[in-house]
């Protein structure tokens, strides 16, 4: 990576880090802010919308769902009991929880987010899971997603949901998913993508990043990335419903970026949810 591309990555980095940081700090305090990929309405509002049953919410950590989703990875995922699934952007630790019920006593869950306000968020939720699960069986580390800190081929299934879109170095992150996924090991993820480039206004709104648009690639750009990082059975499907609903929800965040759309198209026509599937042979 170039010099300059190098800065470009860490102001991301940065820029991400902050906002997700203010999520986890308005949590904590009571004062939840509707950013990324959440409607204001009320979380659970957003979750139901992307698929979460109300038995899975019910059985959620207070505070562990931040309306940050965008697709349901752990349905995605079919998890079986005593499989290690390993969570990219775990946040407060919403999908690392729903996925510790499903992998069982004999399972693993390991949730890594590079926001250290989101980790304590997380790791604060833990004791009200294992309270209600009876499970001790999920665990969170800092770490970015480009440098995972987990070893090879140690999981069986990786999960992420509406944040490997605000990588600066997507490829890297699918090569890492590939390096951690043991031989036969499945990937599952729900992402925002894009059908046609952005207009060059949106892509350099730093509301843009943080609400996971500016940062998302063409859907032919994420099948590439995932089939060079060795990654087989790719299927991508779209799931543009959801962005009709954030356009009904009308955040202020999302108002402003349909506002500087042409007038003659509409955001679904841009943007789309995606879920995206693939294994390591």
């Amino acid at each position: 990576m170039s010099e300059t591309a190098d800065r470009d990555a860490t102001r991301v980095r940065d820029t991400v880090r902050e906002s997700y940081a203010e999520i986890a700090r308005n949590q904590a305090s009571g004062r939840v802010k509707s950013r990324c990929c959440g409607g204001p309405n009320t979380v659970t509002t957003t979750a139901q919308a992307v698929g979460y049953s109300e038995a899975e919410l019910a059985e959620l950590p207070e505070g562990a769902n931040m309306g940050l989703s965008c697709g349901n990875p752990t349905a995605l995922a079919s998890l079986k009991p005593g499989e290690v699934v390993l969570d990219l952007g775990s946040g407060g630790g919403f999908d690392a929880f729903i996925a510790g019920r499903r992998v069982g006593a004999e399972g693993r869950v390991i949730g890594v987010d590079m926001t250290p306000d989101m980790l304590s968020a997380a790791r604060g939720n833990v004791e009200a899971y294992r309270a209600s699960s009876g499970l001790d069986n999920v665990e969170f580390r800092l770490g970015e997603i480009e440098h995972l800190p987990v070893a090879d081929a140690s999981v069986d299934v990786v999960i992420s949901n509406c944040v490997i879109n605000l990588s600066p170095d997507k490829s890297q992150v699918w090569g890492e998913i590939a390096r951690v996924l043991r031989p036969g090991g499945r990937v599952a993820v729900s992402d925002l993508a894009l059908l046609r480039p952005l207009p060059p206004t949106i892509a350099e709104m730093v509301e843009a990043l943080v609400g996971c648009v500016a940062g998302a690639v063409l859907l032919d750009e994420t099948r590439r990335m995932v089939a060079e990082a060795g990654l087989v059975d790719v299927e991508i499907e779209e799931k543009s419903g959801y962005v009709d609903a954030m356009v009904e929800w009308e955040d202020p965040l999302f108002r402003k970026i349909i506002d500087a759309l042409p007038e003659d198209l509409t955001p679904g026509e841009y943007i789309t949810s995606a879920s995206i599937t693939a294994r390591r042979p």
